[in-house]
């Protein structure tokens, strides 16, 4: 199974849809807790409408967002490691949304979506981490052609949670 991660950051809608048509995307799972943006066809009801003309499902899975405290604390102090340990130590209490979406990954090819351009920074890496510890999965970041990110490898495990 391969999960793969995408944010939408520095993207257009048609941008976005070009990097999903490129990776044989079937499956964008949402794992912003609120799905609501600024930019165009980003919000959850735009979003999946156009996904779905496009012949692509959208998948909400709030559950596998950030916490809002663990948001407004980071948004107050910057503090990187503050709001990794508190998203961790959400995340290790879903492990029913975890195996729910690793279920979903091994019938269709998904992405796993929020706004960050950079994977080392969102948690989303966190998300597809937990799939690879725990389902084996293979994680593969996508991102706009303008942006230069190597691979990396999120330190973060559930264990350390």
């Amino acid at each position: 199974m391969k999960i793969y991660t995408v944010g939408y950051e520095g993207h257009n809608f048609d941008s976005f849809l070009s990097l999903l048509a490129e990776n044989d995307i079937e499956t964008i799972v949402d794992v912003r807790e609120i799905p609501l943006s600024r930019k165009p066809n980003f919000s959850k009801k735009s979003l999946e409408a156009a996904l779905n003309i496009s012949g692509r499902e959208y998948v909400h899975m709030g559950i596998l967002g950030c916490p809002k405290p663990v948001r407004d604390k980071y948004r107050l102090d910057g503090d990187w490691k503050r709001y990794t340990k508190g998203f961790m130590k959400h995340l290790a209490t879903q492990d029913a949304a975890v195996a729910e979406l690793s279920a979903l990954a091994s019938t269709t090819s998904c992405a796993l979506l929020c706004f960050e351009a950079d994977p080392r920074f969102c948690h989303r890496s966190m998300v597809a981490n937990a799939l690879e510890q725990q389902f084996h999965a293979r994680v593969q970041h996508l991102h706009a052609r303008n942006l230069k990110i190597q691979n990396f490898s999120v330190e973060p495990t559930l264990a350390a949670a």
